[in-house]
């Protein structure tokens, strides 16, 4: 099972991507969680430190992996054909709550030489864990919807757009909708975050039908959560929230029906 999140810049979603990682590895589903934003911090959301989550070393910043997969004789020309397989295991850092996890990074090259043999790894990394591994994959991707245009989410099994009642986010929402469709991407629905009550719901679902799109789950406000990531608390294993218990039955609702069959 493959599930890409995606959604405007704060309305949640490394949320409800970390959550469902850390509520399907407690489930005995070996899962993998991507942090593909160009502003990673889903280590913190399953349960690192911010001190483990800074020794992390993206992907697209490891220039001795970058090297050994592209490099070549000839000073400018880099390899675009090569295995992956070994480096989840070995780049891989596991996780308090038992999530696998990588960090792709940014490229954070302007005017240094050429980026494209980084660019390059992290994309055959992505093609390759969504298309030919096995495990629950959870990609939490990057804001906007700039990573339609580049492919990355390709070849998922779902898209989940992370919404709240914000005109902004509803529009980005809407915008990553009309661009998932024509680029086959099989299901996409959204999940209402923040929810306050009926208006909510409805205005998140109105504008979800506008675009063709059912919302699979309805994530209450709670201001439990927002004390705990004042207070650097991990919440993605914890019962008590009402929030995290709607994430732990949307994940059920992902499993019934792409793992059942």
């Amino acid at each position: 099972m493959k599930i890409a999140v995606a959604g405007k810049g704060g309305v949640g979603k490394t949320f409800i991507a970390g959550t469902l990682a850390c509520t399907f590895a407690s489930r005995g589903l070996k899962t993998i969680a991507i942090d593909a934003d160009t502003s990673p911090n889903l280590a913190l959301t399953l349960g690192m430190t911010p001190e483990e989550a800074n020794r992390i070393l993206p992907i697209a910043e490891n220039q001795s992996l970058i090297d050994e997969k592209t490099k070549t004789d000839y000073p400018g020309v880099f390899r675009i054909s090569y295995t992956v397989d070994d480096i989840v295991s070995s780049q891989a850092v596991s996780t308090p709550c038992g999530v696998q996890l990588l960090v792709m990074g940014m490229v954070r090259v302007m005017g240094a030489g050429c980026a494209c043999p980084a660019h390059n790894l992290v994309r055959t990394l992505l093609s390759h864990l969504i298309i030919e591994r096995k495990e629950v994959l959870i990609m939490d991707m990057e804001a906007g919807v700039e990573h339609l245009g580049r492919g990355t989410a390709k070849n998922v099994d779902i898209l989940l757009i992370v919404t709240d009642t914000h005109q902004a986010s509803l529009v980005t929402a809407g915008r990553i909708a009309d661009l998932a469709r024509p680029a086959g991407i099989p299901e996409i629905a959204y999940v209402a975050n923040r929810v306050t009550g009926s208006d909510s719901e409805a205005i998140i679902r109105e504008s979800a039908h506008s675009h063709g799109v059912q919302v699979m789950a309805y994530v209450p406000f709670d201001q439990d959560i927002l004390r705990a990531g004042m207070e650097g608390k991990p919440v993605a294993t914890e019962n008590k929230y009402t929030a995290v218990t709607e994430v732990q039955s949307l994940a059920t609702r992902l499993e019934h029906n792409f793992l059942s069959a």
